[in-house]
């Protein structure tokens, strides 16, 4: 199987409902569209919303860190990026960005996903078949170059300057 890299979601606008008071979107709003886009992927593995119905299985999200770097505001459109950045047979580490139809990045999202046997619940391999489809995933992505925000965690430096997000 033949992936993009990165995957992009279409292009899609913000529902007026997502905005806070200070007319630009919400910060949860941000994660439902990465959520968004992370379906897409999930859906290319095969293991979208009939995963868990016909193998009692899913994945989890363990971690996640956004950099939130450009405001958008109500008339938006923009398009989720999603590529991995390791996996193993339990774990996929994802990365996604949010970009604004003309092409600047609005957000970051940095996800540790686990798979998940749901007789359990518990972390579980996944089974061949999708395995095969991460791996090709991972194969059509190890090309892209490692974005300046993974890896990145939240503190307060002592004695040092850090640029933001």
């Amino acid at each position: 199987m033949l992936f993009d890299a990165p995957v992009i979601a279409p292009a899609r606008g913000l529902d007026p409902a997502w905005l806070d008071y200070n007319g630009h979107l919400n910060m949860a709003y941000y994660n439902v569209l990465f959520d968004q886009g992370a379906d897409l992927i999930f859906d290319l593995f095969g293991c979208g919303p009939g995963y868990l119905a016909a193998r009692n299985m899913s994945f989890f999200t363990a971690e996640a860190h956004v950099c939130y770097i450009r405001e958008l505001k109500p008339d938006a459109m923009v398009r989720v990026s999603s590529w991995i950045l390791d996996f193993d047979s339990k774990r996929i580490h994802l990365f996604q960005e949010l970009r604004h139809i003309d092409g600047w990045l609005s957000a970051t999202c940095e996800t540790m996903l686990l798979h998940i046997d749901m007789s359990g619940p518990r972390t579980a391999a996944m089974p061949d078949d999708i395995l095969a489809n991460v791996t090709a995933m991972a194969e059509a992505h190890k090309s892209l170059p490692r974005p300046e925000q993974a890896g990145r965690s939240i503190g307060i430096p002592r004695g040092q300057v850090r640029g933001a997000c």
